[in-house]
């Protein structure tokens, strides 16, 4: 369990040391912190890349961006679940890891994720050729599920960000109340839907390489 930041950095830098692409995973439930770990993490290794490379030598790829559509949630019945395992193209994921690893594209582009219209965005992140370390982050990376599985052989190492509940919930209510719930119902999704999530992705901890706490 860690705090240090520049010791966090530092491990990170280490992944890719002998020039291979490394993938780094950032778990942990809604409002761990993983984002925001993940953006400080690739802001610190762009500013200061290793001898020869430049700062697009690491680039941030969330996970976020495989949600399913709400058309397809609504075809599935699952739009009252959104942010379950379920609700995600876990499969996809796994294959845009594998093509990252692949290291044989000079671009490959991943979809992103519209937090004001919560919805994917295809083809919103661009990874050259030259990036060495991939940051993804996104709550299921640690999933044993069969769906899930193939990711954690994926990623080079994971990380769980673990943040008190209380200050977790707090920040959650307030993320779905910026983006456009009412208190009410924040609070009511926070507690039912995204705890039951939360639940899952606590009991996924050991599997990490590194606990972080925030």
């Amino acid at each position: 369990m860690t705090r240090s930041f520049p010791g966090l950095v530092t491990r990170a830098r280490g992944l890719s040391d002998d020039g291979r692409r490394a993938v780094l995973g950032i778990a942990g439930p809604p409002a761990a912190g993983k984002t925001t770990l993940a953006g400080e993490l690739v802001a610190a290794l762009a500013a200061d890349p290793p001898p020869g490379l430049g700062p697009d030598w690491v680039a941030h790829v969330p996970m976020d961006g495989f949600h399913l559509a709400d058309v397809e949630l609504d075809r599935l019945g699952l739009r009252d679940r959104k942010g379950a395992p379920d609700t995600f193209d876990a499969l996809g994921y796994a294959a845009l890891l594998r093509r990252l690893l692949d290291d044989r594209d000079e671009m490959i582009y991943a979809p992103g994720f519209e937090r004001v219209l919560e919805q994917p965005i295809a083809g919103a992140i661009g990874v050259p050729r030259t990036a060495r370390l991939i940051v993804t982050e996104g709550n299921y990376l640690l999933l044993a599920e069969p769906r899930w599985a193939a990711v954690r052989t994926l990623l080079t190492e994971v990380w769980y960000t673990d943040l008190e509940r209380g200050e977790r919930l707090r920040r959650l209510i307030d993320r779905h109340v910026r983006f456009g719930k009412t208190p009410d119902a924040a609070v009511a999704w926070a507690t039912g839907t995204d705890e039951r999530n939360a639940e899952l992705i606590v009991a996924t901890m050991s599997r990490a390489d590194l606990i972080v706490s925030l």
